[in-house]
């Protein structure tokens, strides 16, 4: 499913790695990289040059897609993929820093999704 939703990102992807990891692991890594404290659910690694092909490391926290999705019709799998699909459109010049990016990029992964036939993932996650 990650290939497919790659392709429809709408910008070539060369490479992306996906690691798959815990609380404590991703904990570790959010202090080391971005100085805070505690797990969250992607951390992308941007290795891409100027305007070329994405190339990206994404580590996406099992533990917090199990807390996700927990009492929803998303699975774990569904929630991961949602958070590789993030990380990649970070490298494709999406953001969440303010409320209108944060609209435009789950929008964006709706998209993305859908076209792969998985649906709004994110949306989907927010019904009860």
């Amino acid at each position: 499913m990650l290939p497919d939703a790659m392709r429809q990102v709408g910008r070539p992807v060369r490479s992306c790695g996906v690691r798959i990891v815990g609380d404590e692991v991703m904990a570790e890594l959010h202090r080391r990289h971005l100085g805070l404290d505690g797990p969250t659910d992607v951390l992308t690694f941007d290795a891409t040059v100027g305007e070329g092909p994405i190339d990206v490391d994404i580590v996406v926290c099992l533990d917090e897609a199990v807390r996700a999705r927990d009492g929803t019709s998303v699975s774990v799998e569904q929630e991961l993929l949602l958070y590789a699909v993030h990380g990649v459109l970070h490298c494709a010049g999406f953001n969440d820093t303010d409320e209108a990016a944060s609209r435009a990029m789950h929008a964006e992964e709706g998209r993305v999704l859908r076209a792969i036939g998985q649906g709004d993932l994110y949306r989907m996650g927010m019904e009860p």
